[in-house]
C-alpha cells in the first residue's frame, strides 16, 4: 500500500537533509581539527592564561554569594589577558561576557572550558580547548587545572570583614614588635585578600638566601603571638559548625564510627580508621559541605574561553572542498527525486491524460487507481466526477429526447385538428376548441416546468416569503386536487390537526405540494388513499403524502428527483407525465432552505417527505 504523499515528501526532505548533515559535519570536523592542531601548536602559553582566568574567578565565587558584579572582573580579565570571557549559568543564560560589553556578541563555544563551583570538595577538573595531540609515538597532551578545597579550609582567613581584618593589623604589629625585642626578625606582611600575616625570619636559610616563615603557632611556648591572631573570621567559623553539624548527622545515620578533629578553631570529620574513606563517608561530608557552603559562595557557572571557530569556506582550499561536497550532496539530491518523483508524477500523467480526453469527448474515460494516499483519492475523485458527466450527459440527451417527444405530441394533435378544420374535414366547434385548449395547456404546463427549472439553475428562482400556516396551505392543495382525485377513484385526504407558522413563499409551496399529490393521485389505483399531513419535529414541519399505490423500486430512489427521470417510461408518456416535478419540487424545497426524501416500497406505496424550517421561537 502506497504510503502518503505528505510522508513521503517528509521521507525525501529529511533524506536530503541527512545527506546535507553528514557532508557538513565532515567538513566542520576536518577543518577544525586542522584549527585546533595549530592553537595547541602554536599557544600553548595561552593555557597558563586560562588558568590565571579560571582562578581569578573562582575566587570571586568564594568571597561573593551571587554573580552580580563579576561584569567588571570579566572586563578587566578580558583587557589584561587579551581573551574572550563569558559567564554563565547552569541553564545557558548569560552572566557576563566580555564580547558584549564591546558591542559584539558571536556565537559561545559549543561546551564550557570549565566548571566554577566554589562549594565542591576536591578538585574540580579544568579543559581548556580539550585538546589531545596525536604524536608520532601515539601520545596526547593537555592541560588540566585545579581547584583547591573550599576557601575557609585552606584560608581560615576567608570571610573576614573590614572591622576583624584591623583587629588582626593590631595583633599582628603586637607579635612583630614582641619577636623583635626577642632579636627575631619579623615583619608584618598582607595575605590574600588584605588580610595581614606575622612573618618571621627562618633559623634555616637556604644558599644564603633569607627565608620569611609564618611562626610556628602551634608551638605551646609561642608567647608573642597573641590570642585571636590565628582564628578562622566568624562567616568561616559558621559555615564549618553547620557542615560539622551535617555531616555528623549523616554519619550517625549511616552508623559510621569518626573522630573530629581541631585545628586553630576549625574542625575536620575524619574516619575513625585512619583511611578508610568509604564511598558513603566521602558522599556525606562532601554533600554536608556543598549545603553549609551554598547560602555563602556564588552558585555553579560555566566559564567560556575564546571564541567559536569558524571555517572560511571563500578560503582557496575551503572553497574547492566546499564545492565538491556540495556537488554530492545535489547529486545524491538529484538521484533521489528523480526516483522518487516518476513515481509520484505517474499517477498524476494517468490523470492529465485522462482529463484531456474526456475534453475530446471521451466521457469515458478512466483512470487506474491502488493505494489510498493523497494522489489515489484524486484519482477516485475524477473517475467519480466522469461518471458524474457520462450520467448527466446521458441524462441531457434524454432530456432532449424527452422535450422532443412531449412537445411533438400536443403540437403533432394542435396542428392536425387545425389542418382538418381548414380542410372542412373536422368542424372548428366548441368540442375541437375545448380539445386544442387542452393541448395548448399541456405545452404551456412544459414549458412553464422548463422555465422554472432554468430559474432555478440560475440561481433566479425567486420567492416572496411571509409567514404563513402550512396546515391552511395543505388544505389548499387538497381542494385543488380533490376533482382529480374523484375522476381517478382515489380518496384524498388532509391532515393537519393544528397549524404550523413558517416563513414560506405560499405559491411556491403550493406548487412543490401540488407536485407531489398530482403524482400521488397519478400512481394509485382506483379505490386508493393518499394522504397529505403536517406535523412538528424538532426546530420545522414535516409534509407528508403518502399512498397505497404501485410504490418504487429501490433501485430508483437515488435517481428519483433527476430531471426527466423515468422508473417506468411506457407508463409515465401513458400518464403524460414530463419527469421534471419532482426534480422542480426539490429545488423549491431546498431555495426554502429545506429538504425532501422518499420512502417506498414496490406495491406498498410511497411517502414523500417536505421539511420546512419553522418560524424561531
Amino acid at each position: 500500500m502506497r504510503r502518503s504523499v505528505l510522508v513521503r515528501f517528509l521521507g525525501l526532505s529529511l533524506a536530503v537533509a541527512l545527506g546535507a548533515v553528514i557532508a557538513t559535519a565532515l567538513i566542520a570536523t576536518y577543518s577544525t581539527s586542522e584549527k585546533l592542531q595549530g592553537e595547541i601548536d602554536a599557544n600553548t602559553g595561552q593555557l597558563q592564561v586560562d588558568g590565571e582566568i579560571y582562578g581569578e574567578l573562582s575566587q570571586y565565587a568564594s568571597d561573593h554569594p551571587t554573580w552580580s558584579g563579576v561584569d567588571k572582573l570579566v572586563h578587566d580579565l578580558a583587557g589584561k589577558l587579551g581573551r574572550r570571557i563569558a559567564v554563565t549559568s547552569e541553564d545557558g543564560s548569560v552572566i557576563a561576557d566580555s564580547a558584549r560589553m564591546l558591542g559584539a556578541a558571536p556565537e559561545l563555544p559549543s561546551v564550557p572550558a570549565a566548571t566554577i563551583d566554589a562549594r565542591n570538595e576536591g578538585v574540580a577538573k579544568m579543559s581548556v580547548y580539550a585538546a589531545r595531540k596525536t604524536l608520532t609515538g601515539g601520545q596526547a597532551s593537555g592541560f588540566v587545572a585545579t581547584a583547591a578545597v573550599p576557601p575557609f579550609v585552606s584560608s581560615p582567613d576567608w570571610g573576614m570583614t573590614d572591622e576583624e581584618k584591623q583587629q588582626r593589623q593590631r595583633l599582628g604589629r603586637q607579635a612583630v614588635d614582641c619577636y623583635n625585642a626577642k632579636g627575631m626578625s619579623a615583619t608584618l606582611a598582607v595575605a590574600g585578600g588584605n588580610v595581614p600575616q606575622v612573618m618571621v625570619e627562618s633559623t634555616q636559610s637556604l644558599a644564603g638566601v633569607r627565608v620569611m616563615q609564618k611562626p610556628g603557632t602551634a608551638a605551646k611556648d609561642d608567647t608573642c603571638t597573641p590570642p585571636g591572631m590565628n582564628a578562622p573570621s566568624a562567616k568561616a567559623k559558621i559555615v564549618n559548625d553547620d557542615e560539622i553539624r551535617r555531616a555528623t548527622a549523616c554519619l550517625d545515620a549511616a552508623k559510621i564510627n569518626y573522630t573530629i578533629n581541631d585545628f586553630e578553631g576549625l574542625k575536620s570529620v575524619e574516619p575513625k580508621t585512619k583511611g578508610e574513606f568509604t564511598d558513603k563517608f566521602v558522599d556525606c561530608t562532601t554533600q554536608a559541605r556543598v549545603q553549609a557552603l551554598t547560602p555563602y559562595v556564588a552558585p555553579q557557572a560555566n566559564l567560556y574561553l575564546g571564541a567559536k571557530s569558524t571555517f572560511n569556506v571563500f578560503s582557496g582550499e575551503g572553497l574547492l572542498r566546499t564545492a565538491a561536497t556540495a556537488l554530492g550532496v545535489l547529486l545524491i539530491a538529484a538521484l533521489v527525486m528523480i526516483f522518487t518523483g516518476r513515481r509520484l508524477v505517474r499517477p498524476i500523467v494517468a490523470l492529465t491524460g485522462a482529463a484531456q480526453r474526456m475534453r475530446n469527448g471521451d466521457h469515458a474515460a478512466r483512470v487506474p487507481v491502488s493505494g489510498k494516499d493523497e494522489v489515489s483519492r484524486l484519482g477516485h475523485a475524477f473517475n467519480q466526477m466522469a461518471e458524474a458527466i457520462q450520467r448527466h450527459d446521458f441524462q441531457r440527451k434524454a432530456m432532449v429526447s424527452d422535450v422532443a417527444h412531449e412537445l411533438r405530441t400536443p403540437l403533432a394533435n394542435i396542428k392536425g385538428y387545425l389542418v382538418a378544420s381548414e380542410d372542412g374535414v373536422v368542424p372548428l366547434d366548441h368540442e375541437l376548441v375545448t380539445s386544442l385548449l387542452e393541448e395548448t395547456g399541456l405545452l404551456e404546463h412544459l414549458v412553464a416546468d422548463l422555465q422554472d427549472l432554468a430559474l432555478a439553475d440560475a440561481g433566479m428562482l425567486r420567492l416572496h416569503p411571509a409567514p404563513r400556516d402550512l396546515s391552511e396551505l395543505a388544505q389548499q392543495v387538497v381542494s385543488a386536487q380533490r376533482p382529480a382525485a374523484e375522476t381517478a377513484g382515489v380518496t384524498l385526504t388532509a391532515h393537519a390537526p393544528e397549524p404550523a407558522i413558517a416563513t414560506v413563499d405560499s405559491a411556491r409551496i403550493r406548487q412543490a405540494l401540488g407536485n407531489l399529490v398530482s403524482n400521488a393521485i397519478r400512481y394509485t389505483p382506483p379505490g386508493g388513499d393518499v394522504l397529505v399531513g403536517v406535523r412538528r419535529v424538532d426546530d420545522g414541519y414535516n409534509l407528508t403524502v403518502t399512498d397505497n399505490g404501485s410504490g418504487i423500486a429501490e433501485e430508483h430512489l437515488p435517481h428519483l428527483f433527476d430531471r426527466f427521470y423515468r422508473a417506468e417510461h411506457s407508463r409515465s408518456r401513458i400518464t403524460g407525465g414530463s419527469g421534471l416535478g419532482l426534480a422542480i419540487t426539490k429545488h423549491l424545497v431546498e431555495a426554502h432552505h429545506g429538504r425532501i426524501s422518499v420512502t417506498s416500497r414496490l406495491g406498498s406505496g410511497s411517502t414523500f417527505t417536505l421539511w420546512i424550517p419553522g418560524v424561531p421561537h
